[in-house]
């Protein structure tokens, strides 16, 4: 028996072709898109890094042109006289500490409302959309830890930006939403308790999510300025951001030593998100999919 290569019409060699260019459209729109996000995220920084490279003389002569003579030792100016070390560590022990927090508090307070297993789940999670539109109410805090005696005191900060979770409870009560109520179910027919259960089982399936949740509560306390402004007195205590503001009403006039100690600032965020931009993505991923 003779076998005869089948032939396919033109008509459908036509459509064919017109199916792979138009699966091949989205992927080019994409990468398009992602160019022009890429240059509209950058600019911003380069903007600032080229500022900060400057003399102040080459600044005054052309403020956005790009810098000829980069003069890096305005980072180390800016650190010295800006006292910029102590200033870190403080907001490394505020941020790891009140991002802890946070992330404990949502684990311990999303996982019973999304399973259900407290009364007024509805409630309680239009009570944590809610939350997320209230104004921060400061001089009830203010007040707070001036009668515990925790005004001007390193831990009454922890405290107050660890509970200020956020979305927190939100993403994490999506992602449990993915973790099958069986394996609930066969931990309770073993015998195992409530609280071992969470720890020992749901927390090292969850933690993608938590990871989202500890970096959105880090960038938070890091960036957080108001707080630290009422509740702290003493400027040995203060976070980085307080220390940059103090530090741009010393320097405003110098444009590349403010720009400095802005990169400065904004440099330990921008490293760390390199390092762990895998697990935010992931973890909000699996919060939309649960």
């Amino acid at each position: 028996m003779t076998l005869t290569p089948t032939r396919t019409s033109p008509v459908a060699l036509q459509t064919r072709d017109t199916r792979v260019q138009h699966r091949r459209r989205p992927a080019i729109g994409g990468y398009v898109c992602a160019v022009i996000l890429l240059i509209v995220f950058l600019f911003p920084l380069l903007y600032l890094l080229n500022t900060a490279l400057k003399s102040n003389a080459e600044f005054i002569a052309d403020p956005v042109g790009i810098v000829r003579d980069p003069q890096w030792g305005n980072f180390f100016d800016a650190w010295r006289q800006g006292d910029f070390g102590a200033y870190i560590l403080n907001s490394v022990l505020y941020t790891a500490a009140g991002a802890t927090i946070g992330t404990f508090i949502s684990l311990v307070l999303a996982f019973p409302v999304s399973r259900g297993y407290i009364r007024g789940g509805k409630l309680w999670s239009v009570l944590f959309v809610l939350v997320l539109f209230l104004p921060n109410a400061l001089i009830t805090q203010f007040q707070l830890l001036l009668r515990l005696g925790l005004y001007d005191n390193r831990l009454g900060y922890i405290l107050m930006v660890g509970v200020g979770v956020g979305v927190g409870p939100l993403l994490f009560s999506g992602f449990v939403s993915s973790i099958p109520r069986e394996l609930d179910e066969a931990a309770a027919i073993d015998g195992v308790g409530y609280w071992r259960y969470l720890f020992a089982f749901v927390l090292p399936l969850a933690k993608p999510a938590l990871a989202t949740i500890f970096i959105l509560q880090a960038v938070w306390i890091w960036n957080e300025i108001i707080l630290a402004t009422v509740l702290l007195a003493d400027p040995a205590k203060f976070p980085v951001t307080v220390g940059l503001y103090a530090f741009k009403g010393t320097y405003s006039n110098q444009w590349p030593l403010l720009a400095a100690a802005t990169f400065i600032v904004a440099a330990p965020l921008i490293v760390g998100y390199v390092f762990i931009q895998r697990y935010l993505v992931s973890g909000v991923l699996g919060a939309v999919k649960g």
